[in-house]
């Protein structure tokens, strides 16, 4: 939908979008899609619901908080490199383990083998990409409930945001949309959805 927004509304030069923007539209979709199935589960089927809520609270910590830890490390082996730290592999899993303590806490059980994960993102070998899911999912959430909260402005608004293809530099396609990227407020509004999930989980069970 996205692309056929963009290459319907742009000249050939300027109808691709960044990864970013492509982001925003993907989770966008997500959310609608999680919101829909909860608002129409059946009330009496317990298990559905909480199914559809820790599904969500998954994708978030996935997106959101995940990410920003793989960004972190990201930001570190290359600090390491620039310093003239030579990357190996011990290098490269202590300084990984130590974010996964960090960002986990301390009853998080890591195992011997858990700090491997660092090699076999693929991401890390295109760098810095993985901060666009934390960034982009933020700026979705936003965007949805600006969206279901609002009216045939806030939706078109959102379509503009669709059909404006690489026309603008992605912040102020954003900001056109509703969501000011260049400041924290939707960062803070999506760690804040994902602590109403948690509360929404611990209710239902």
């Amino acid at each position: 939908m996205h692309s056929y927004y963009s290459s319907g509304n742009n000249p050939f030069t300027h109808y691709d979008y960044t990864i970013f923007e492509a982001e925003v539209a993907s989770t966008f979709n997500e959310e609608l899609l999680f919101r829909f199935m909860r608002d129409r589960a059946d009330p009496a089927d317990k298990k559905l619901t909480l199914y559809i809520v820790n599904k969500r609270m998954d994708d978030l910590l996935a997106t959101l908080y995940r990410q920003t830890m793989f960004a972190e490390f990201e930001k570190l082996t290359h600090q390491l490199e620039e310093e003239g730290t030579p990357l190996t592999v011990d290098v490269l899993r202590g300084e990984y383990r130590k974010l996964l303590s960090k960002y986990f806490g301390s009853e998080m059980v890591l195992e011997q083998e858990s700090d491997l994960e660092a090699l076999r993102i693929p991401h890390f070998y295109r760098a810095f990409y993985v901060y666009k899911y934390s960034t982009g999912i933020s700026a979705a959430l936003a965007l949805a409930e600006r969206v279901l909260s609002g009216g045939e402005r806030e939706r078109e608004d959102y379509f503009g945001f669709l059909k404006s293809g690489g026309s603008r530099f992605p912040i102020d396609s954003l900001k056109a949309a509703g969501v000011d990227m260049s400041s924290p407020a939707p960062v803070e509004a999506a760690c804040a959805v994902f602590s109403r999930l948690v509360d929404e989980l611990e209710a239902l069970l």
